[in-house]
């Protein structure tokens, strides 16, 4: 019986779940179909959260706006936005709502890799779960789904939707 098979205790399951959420950081760059390089699994943090604003209809996403949903410091998001518009995945524009403003969009080539980032994680899934049945596949995914719902309901409680300002 492998180790994550043996029965635990309520409480040491509780206690695993966040290790296992960091153990699922660190192994994402798994070589499946497509590997992506860590400098590229980086750049997807950023690409994430401007793909996430305009499919979620949210507000325009800025600088600032990178650094509060990754609870980094405004210079380190700036960096990480300069070097993904260095990579050619992001570019700059004026705000439609306030022309003063700078705002965030993916290029047609961070388009490109946000869909291969997509099919190595769905490639990933399906190796990793392969021995597993339909059934837990499905039950994980939607459990899985359910939880990072929750998650950002927490983020947002009283501020608005979206994860720009």
């Amino acid at each position: 019986m492998a180790k994550h098979d043996e029965p635990r205790r309520a409480d040491e399951l509780l206690n695993a779940v966040g290790p296992a959420f960091g153990k699922l950081r660190r192994s994402s760059l798994l070589e499946v179909e497509n590997p992506i390089s860590q400098k590229d699994l980086n750049r997807t943090l950023v690409l994430n959260i401007v793909m996430e604003a305009r499919q979620g209809d949210g507000p325009e996403v800025t600088v600032g706006a990178v650094a509060e949903y990754l609870g980094a410091d405004p210079s380190v998001a700036s960096r990480m936005v300069s070097d993904c518009i260095g990579a050619g995945y992001l570019v700059r524009a004026a705000s439609q709502q306030d022309g003063r403003r700078t705002v965030l969009h993916l290029s047609p080539e961070g388009e490109e890799m946000m869909a291969r980032f997509r099919k190595h994680q769905r490639a990933a899934f399906e190796y990793i779960t392969e021995d597993w049945d339909e059934r837990e596949r499905l039950e994980f995914a939607r459990l899985m789904l359910k939880y990072v719902d929750c998650q950002e309901a927490l983020r947002h409680r009283g501020r608005g939707r979206g994860p720009a300002r």
